[in-house]
């Protein structure tokens, strides 16, 4: 879409640095430079006031990328682009049959009313839990991490979403203050909430996890 669009060299392309590095990948094979903003610390996807921030005259697109089954803002940040004569792009997620979205949404219903200790996804704007991502607050320690590995030591599957943001990787390295893609990506953890889940799995997740409440005390 970019190339169709006629984006090359000279020009900068908006992108997240939560995630994977295709986006940013692909911004430059075509010569243009990617620019990294920060997200929502609820949808993760990039936040309007960050991207508006970002904008030079320079800047050919922005790309949107929507997360875990959590559509961004797509009403600010096309705005944004339309004030500033910009092209808007969405990647989206490959889209599950309704049945299993809705198993996928009694699951995730199930973990918000039962987990503690940990900070459960806002459910809004028609969220379809492509992942189940949690925030472990951290103290000063690599508490999510730990959390991490004890919940896998109780037999429960989890994972890291994004376990390096692009802007630090070495190719893409750049000095640009992103405090909430940084907070994410130290702190967020996907459950398990697979339609396939049993009653039995969703209540040894939910045990493993509130077993573990003392890792979980914020600094002061």
């Amino acid at each position: 879409m970019l190339r169709a669009a006629g984006i090359g060299v000279g020009d900068e392309v908006i992108v997240p640095a939560f995630g994977n590095v295709e986006v940013a990948s692909a911004v430059t094979l075509l010569g243009a430079l990617p620019v990294f903003a920060d997200i929502d610390p609820v949808t993760y996807c990039l936040d309007a006031g960050a991207v508006e921030a970002a904008v030079t005259p320079r800047t050919a697109a922005l790309v949107v990328v929507h997360r875990f089954g959590r559509p961004a803002d797509m009403a600010r940040l096309l705005a944004v682009g339309q004030r500033h004569g910009v092209l808007v792009v969405q990647q989206g997620e490959s889209e599950a049959p309704y049945d299993e979205i809705a198993q996928r949404r009694e699951r995730a219903a199930y973990l918000d009313a039962k987990l503690r200790g940990v900070r459960t996804p806002d459910g809004g704007d028609g969220h379809t839990y492509q992942q189940y991502v949690v925030r472990v607050p951290g103290n000063g320690r690599p508490d999510r991490d730990a959390f991490a590995r004890a919940v896998r030591g109780k037999g429960v599957e989890c994972r890291v979403p994004v376990k390096t943001p692009v802007h630090r990787l070495p190719e893409f390295r750049h000095c640009v203050s992103l405090p909430e893609t940084e907070r994410a990506a130290d702190e967020t953890l996907a459950l398990p909430v697979d339609a396939s889940l049993t009653k039995r799995d969703m209540q040894r997740i939910v045990s493993a996890c509130n077993a573990l409440g003392g890792l979980l005390q914020p600094a002061f």
